[in-house]
């Protein structure tokens, strides 16, 4: 650990970064989550939400009449709690906030076409 501004120790702070390890693109994947490909749309889908709701400075309590939900469970959301939801209830709480929803699949070992990866795109 090193010493911070005021002398007080960092937490998890090292001084050598011996041992890191490249990640795989996937932060659930890397801490061995189940199923690490529905959990990382979750949580992009999840974000999408978040920025919505900020974006149209949308209270809690509004966001969860638009989304057919209680204010509790769109602050447990927005926090990403997202057990219980499946990928279709988020697209459909992306399509209640004004989102389509375009889903891009291609065979697996088939080269990219036309710049786009595989994948959810919200607009």
């Amino acid at each position: 650990m090193r010493a911070g501004k005021n002398g007080n120790r960092e937490k998890g702070v090292t001084e050598a970064r011996s041992g890191s390890v490249a990640g795989s693109g996937n932060v659930f994947a890397d801490l061995g989550i189940l199923n690490p490909e529905i959990a990382l749309a979750k949580a992009e889908l999840v974000q999408r939400i978040r920025e919505i709701i900020a974006e149209r400075k949308l209270t809690q309590a509004r966001a969860a009449a638009l989304l057919g939900l209680d204010q509790p469970k769109v602050s447990a959301l927005v926090r990403g709690r997202v057990d219980g939801y499946s990928l279709d209830r988020l697209f459909r709480f992306l399509n209640a906030l004004g989102q389509e929803i375009e889903i891009n699949l291609r065979a697996a070992g088939s080269p990219q076409r036309s710049g786009r990866r595989p994948g959810i795109v919200v607009r």
